[in-house]
């Protein structure tokens, strides 16, 4: 995928500004930085919840920007939103049905496939997602995407709220995912050591713009990154 120039406003409120950056197929690319750098809006701009100023999102050829968000979807990207958003008064099974309601795919194959990568899913397929603990909610919101068949996952604060053992466990899941799934993973988080551990390429936002983009052992070896925009000390 490919962002060039994009600038995303609130009113007179930029809250992107000129992003350009490209994430390679089949790597993680890290999108990180403070509160209000502008991560959360970069993930809804590219899954068309938000209409940006000008730019340009392309994704194996095709521009995005103008598309309905549903189109976007059918084009292979998924996006699993900051806060687990499944249905609390569905099962588990329910959800991930309703997950794949507007694409064409074997159904059964996919539950199967979502069971089998994430077997506790499948032990609680029958129970309310209301009865899942935060990390089963993750993995629920996680499956419910994948089981379109995206070749793009947005993932936006996956770890949030997770202890961290249980966050340690979701970042290893999200890398294997990358690696025998064929997809690539674009990562906003917060829990910037995390998401570097397992990223390939790593894009930094500060205001809305980007200040460093390169390898994630590059960003995660910069002193002056980890100090003032990531929030790491040695």
């Amino acid at each position: 995928m490919q962002i060039s120039n994009l600038t995303v406003r609130y009113g007179a409120i930029e809250a992107i500004r000129d992003v350009t950056f490209t994430a390679m197929p089949s790597r993680i690319t890290a999108v990180l930085g403070a509160n209000g750098a502008g991560k959360t809006t970069l993930l809804r701009t590219i899954s068309g919840l938000v209409q940006p100023a000008s730019g340009s999102i392309v994704i194996e050829g095709v521009e995005l920007i103008g598309r309905a968000t549903d189109d976007i979807a059918r084009l292979g990207v998924g996006h699993v939103p900051e806060g687990r958003g499944v249905i609390a008064e569905f099962t588990v099974e329910e959800n991930l049905r309703l997950g794949a309601m507007a694409f064409d795919i074997d159904l059964a194959a996919g539950l199967d496939e979502q069971y089998q990568q994430f077997p506790v899913l499948g032990e609680r397929r029958k129970q309310y997602a209301s009865t899942l603990s935060g990390g089963e909610r993750q993995m629920l919101a996680m499956a419910r995407a994948l089981i379109a068949q995206p070749r793009l996952l947005l993932l936006d604060e996956p770890s949030l709220g997770l202890a961290p053992l249980v966050a340690a466990e979701l970042m290893t899941t999200i890398r294997e995912l990358c690696a025998t799934k064929n997809l690539s993973v674009l990562l906003v988080e917060q829990n910037a050591k995390g998401a570097l551990r397992i990223a390939d390429d790593a894009v930094v936002l500060s205001v809305g713009r980007v200040v460093a983009n390169g390898s994630a052992a590059e960003v995660a070896s910069d002193d002056q990154l980890r100090q003032y925009y990531l929030g790491l000390v040695q």
